[in-house]
């Protein structure tokens, strides 16, 4: 049984805005052991069968809510097992929004909106050439809409001041959390 469970800070936004760029610095500056987990990581290491979908062999529409679900799953196991976490998501709705804060319920989350221009979520999607046109432009109008945050930063600042940051915000955390005060407001509507 660990010491302690483990902790998360969670990186919402949209597509191109900088998460994967903040994960990395927070990790390198953060004074403790935190992996840094994502969706693309496991889409890049293999675990799909990605030529066999794109061949249309396998149906990722009938097979992406399960590849969410267990990503989301597999948050609790590692936290429960006391790892902290640097997490990269995209809240697509906000049935997803809820479904990780009660999934999450008890454990200490801390949840960072990753904000970014439209012009230049579209201009980062179109020289990073891997995602599909469009997706930056869907996530902006959407994924903070219903999100509360314990912190916001402007993924076109300074990553490194951006780290400090989330990271200063994360060590003066109070309760109730950004998922504590989500739950609430689901719960009194």
């Amino acid at each position: 049984m660990p010491a302690r469970p483990g902790r998360i800070i969670l990186l919402n936004g949209a597509s191109s805005s900088g998460k994967s760029s903040l994960a990395q610095a927070l990790q390198r500056r953060i004074d403790t052991p935190f992996w840094q987990i994502s969706i693309d990581h496991l889409r890049d290491s293999g675990v799909l069968p990605t030529a066999r979908i794109k061949s249309g062999e396998f149906d990722w529409g009938r097979m992406r809510e399960a590849f969410f679900l267990g990503f989301e799953r597999s948050l609790l196991a590692y936290v429960e097992a006391g790892n902290d976490l640097i997490v990269e998501h995209i809240m697509e709705s906000e049935d997803w929004l809820l479904r990780l804060a009660d999934m999450l319920a008890g454990q200490d989350v801390f949840f960072v909106g990753v904000h970014c221009e439209l012009a230049e979520l579209e201009r980062r999607e179109l020289a990073r050439g891997d995602r599909p046109v469009g997706d930056a432009r869907r996530d902006y109008f959407r994924i903070h809409s219903y999100c509360l945050y314990d912190v916001e930063v402007d993924g076109t600042r300074d990553i490194q001041a951006n780290a400090d940051a989330v990271i200063a915000a994360w060590r003066g955390r109070s309760r109730p959390s950004a998922f504590e005060r989500v739950r609430e407001r689901r719960d009194q509507s």
